[in-house]
C-alpha cells in the first residue's frame, strides 16, 4: 500500500528522490538540462510530498505558490522500478487535493516535450495544454499544462 507523507524540501528522503530525478533528467534533456535546472531548486519549496511502499520512499512531488489562484507542480518523480503501477497519478492527486486545501483553485506545471511518459500522465490525469508561461515563454522543448481543481 503507498502512503503518503507531507513535509518540505528540507527532508531527506524528498531530497534523494529529487536527487535521482536530477540525474535523470541531465540525461533526457541533454544540452538544455542547464537551462531547466536553474528553476528548479528546491529551498523555495514548502510543500512537499514523498510516497512510501513498505517504508521506502519510491516517489515525489511538489507544489509552489503560482499566483494567487494556482499552484505549481514540481519535481514530480517515480523511481524507475515503481513506474507504471499508477503512483504518479496517486501522488498528483494528493498534489492537488493539498492545494485545494490551501485555497488555491487550479494547478499549473511545465514539464519537457522529451518527457513522453510525463505528458501521457498529465493528459490521463486531465490536464489541458495551455500557452507557456513565465521562463517557458519561447522555449521550443517546453510544454504547459492547467487543471482546474477543488
Amino acid at each position: 500500500m503507498i502512503q503518503f507523507t507531507r513535509t518540505d524540501a528540507s527532508h531527506p528522503d524528498f531530497k534523494a528522490l529529487v536527487k535521482a530525478l536530477d540525474t535523470y533528467l541531465a540525461v533526457v534533456d541533454g544540452d538544455d538540462h542547464a537551462f531547466y535546472h536553474q528553476y528548479n531548486h528546491i529551498d523555495a519549496i514548502k510543500y512537499a510530498l514523498v510516497a512510501y511502499e513498505n517504508e521506502r520512499a519510491i516517489a515525489c512531488g511538489a507544489i509552489k505558490a503560482f499566483s494567487d489562484e494556482a499552484m505549481e507542480v514540481k519535481r514530480m518523480y517515480t523511481a524507475p522500478e515503481c513506474r507504471g503501477k499508477g503512483v504518479a497519478s496517486k501522488l498528483l492527486r494528493e498534489l492537488e487535493a493539498w492545494a485545494a486545501e490551501l485555497g488555491y483553485s487550479k494547478c499549473v506545471l511545465e514539464t519537457g516535450k522529451r518527457q513522453v511518459k510525463a505528458i501521457g500522465l498529465y493528459h490521463k490525469n486531465h490536464y489541458q495544454i495551455i500557452p507557456n508561461y513565465g521562463q517557458y515563454i519561447g522555449v521550443e522543448n517546453s510544454v504547459c499544462f492547467e487543471k482546474k481543481i477543488g
